[in-house]
């Protein structure tokens, strides 16, 4: 299909392609990479982690073989101390104080009516 002969594309042309797509490809130097779900946490160390930028989406490729831990098991060494906001990540915080240009104090107020939803409360607080 591609490239004509037997062999399929070199890797140059295929680079060559792909930057003509406006994608771009860098190998990041990772030391760990955590993926948190509702039941566990998957940790990859020393994984292979590669950026791709495809016309401004950033996608992440992960290889490597994840240990597999119990949610709770890294949660206790992660929370921020003096958090009593039921559990409203202080990230979400920031993150909506950040975008909505409001204090701290305001973008908690505005997780909590909104069930700690960040874009919510952005729009909460936009109204």
């Amino acid at each position: 299909m591609f490239g004509g002969g037997g062999g399929g594309l070199d890797s140059r042309k295929m680079q060559q392609m792909m930057k003509q797509m406006g994608i771009d490809i860098d190998e990041l130097d990772a030391e760990e990479v955590i993926i948190k779900t509702a039941d566990e946490t998957l940790v990859f160390d020393s994984p292979d982690v590669q950026k791709m930028d495809a016309q401004g989406q950033e996608t992440y490729n992960i290889v490597g073989s994840p240990r597999t831990e119990e949610a709770s098991e890294l949660s206790s060494g992660d929370a921020d101390a003096g958090s009593d906001d039921d559990e409203i990540p202080q990230e979400d915080i920031e993150t909506v104080a950040d975008r909505a240009g409001v204090s701290e104090d305001e973008a908690r107020e505005a997780l909590e009516a909104t069930d700690g939803m960040p874009l919510d409360a952005i729009e909460h607080l936009s109204e």
